[in-house]
């Protein structure tokens, strides 16, 4: 199937969450974008990234369903969070909840890819889920296979940070350029298009929770390890992730024993854009068992 090579859209809808809990609580602001009628399915992306990694599959998902891309706090066009607030799991989980209740969508299906998906795995474990379609979640890792992910993250912005635009846009234009740019999280790096590309290279080096939430995930706390019995679960992994090896299915599949575990062939770390309808079809399916 070849990727709709769509103008990199930018979203003016924005949201101010507050708490009516605890009035004193620090508001912030997430940006995201809405389409489609039906059931609500909430897209969340992995780190440095942004909504339109969505881009690929939101056609289809909105065909059927009110879909939500949103911006995680210090992504994208989404402020970082407020001085004093942590990103770490147990303060950002509540406050992505608050997010869904500003959003006016209760218990949606949520459906997250890499950190993305170790925020929507945390939130069915609160109840806030419908179903969870985990795509290459963060959480599953040993600590050497952290310590290496994380190297090849930091080293990703890095050069995004180093690479000034006129070169960012010229890589971009060729196959080989963006190869270059994205083969570590995309299979098939060559079917991203040019805008894309040079989208996604500015929302990584000016990604304000990057370090935070990767200082947060060196702590033990980051892992997952509590089952979801009461949740369809689907867990899809490409089989030529480079950044979180596919092995961490397997185990995801023990900490989840209920959960379907899904190969994704010829997909990297992020599938969306390597084969859109694979991974459509998968998340309507665990949306279908919700």
């Amino acid at each position: 199937m070849a990727v709709p090579q769509v103008p990199v859209r930018e979203t003016a809808s924005r949201v101010r969450v507050t708490s009516s809990d605890a009035p004193d609580a620090p508001a912030f602001e997430v940006r995201y974008e809405r389409r489609g009628e039906g059931e609500p399915v909430v897209l969340l992306h992995g780190i440095g990234h942004h909504w339109q990694a969505w881009e690929p599959v939101l056609s289809v998902l909105s065909a059927s369903h009110e879909v939500i891309a949103v911006d995680l706090p210090g992504f994208g066009t989404s402020p970082a969070l407020p001085d004093g607030v942590p990103y770490a799991l147990d303060s950002v989980v509540p406050l992505l909840a608050r997010t869904l209740a500003a959003l006016e969508v209760e218990r949606p299906h949520l459906v997250g890819n890499s950190l993305g998906g170790l925020l929507a795995l945390e939130l069915a474990g609160l109840g806030h889920a419908r179903s969870v379609t985990a795509l290459s979640p963060a959480g599953f890792w040993t600590e050497p296979e952290r310590r290496y992910a994380f190297g090849v993250l930091r080293g990703m912005r890095a050069g995004a940070r180093a690479l000034p635009d006129p070169l960012l846009r010229l890589l971009a234009r060729s196959a080989a350029g963006r190869t270059a740019l994205t083969s570590t999280i995309y299979a098939r790096p060559g079917r991203r298009s040019p805008d894309a590309v040079v989208a996604e290279t500015r929302a990584l080096r000016a990604a304000e929770g990057f370090a935070p939430v990767l200082a947060e995930g060196r702590l033990p706390r980051s892992l997952f390890r509590r089952d979801l019995p009461d949740v369809p679960v689907t867990v899809a992994w490409g089989d030529r992730d480079r950044l979180l090896l596919r092995r961490q299915g397997a185990r995801a599949k023990r900490v989840i024993p209920g959960a379907r575990l899904v190969r994704l062939r010829d997909c990297g770390h992020v599938p969306m854009n390597d084969d859109p309808a694979s991974v459509a079809r998968v998340v309507l399916d665990t949306v279908r068992a919700g």
